[in-house]
């Protein structure tokens, strides 16, 4: 099994839900993340769209970052955002696109 990403959020609640952090590492990134019929970078653009799309902002900021680390572009990026826009709404795009920018101005 592969080491899990490691990220400051998963830790800072990692004492007041362990057990949802141990499946966090175990069974999501430790499995299904590893799983071999869906890339990384594919599945790192389906999570950032689905994350979009439910307007999860907190979390599509690491999820934008290693979509980034996975091969996804930053143009995919915008068009994904741009395409999600037309099947989940204005107001969840928009949202997604600032946590973009502040993504995309950390890693020119």
């Amino acid at each position: 099994m592969a080491n899990p990403p490691n990220t400051e959020s998963r830790d800072r609640v990692r004492a007041i839900v362990p057990k949802l952090i141990d499946l966090t590492e175990k069974v999501l990134f430790g499995d299904v993340w590893e799983r071999p019929d869906l890339s990384k970078r594919d599945r790192s653009l389906i999570v950032c769209a689905v994350l979009t799309a439910t307007y999860r902002p907190e979390q599509l900021k690491g999820h934008l970052q290693r979509a980034l680390a996975n091969g996804v572009t930053k143009d995919e990026l915008s068009e994904m955002i741009t395409h999600v826009a037309f099947y989940a709404g204005w107001p969840a795009a928009m949202s997604a696109a600032n946590v973009a920018r502040e993504v995309f101005e950390a890693n020119p």
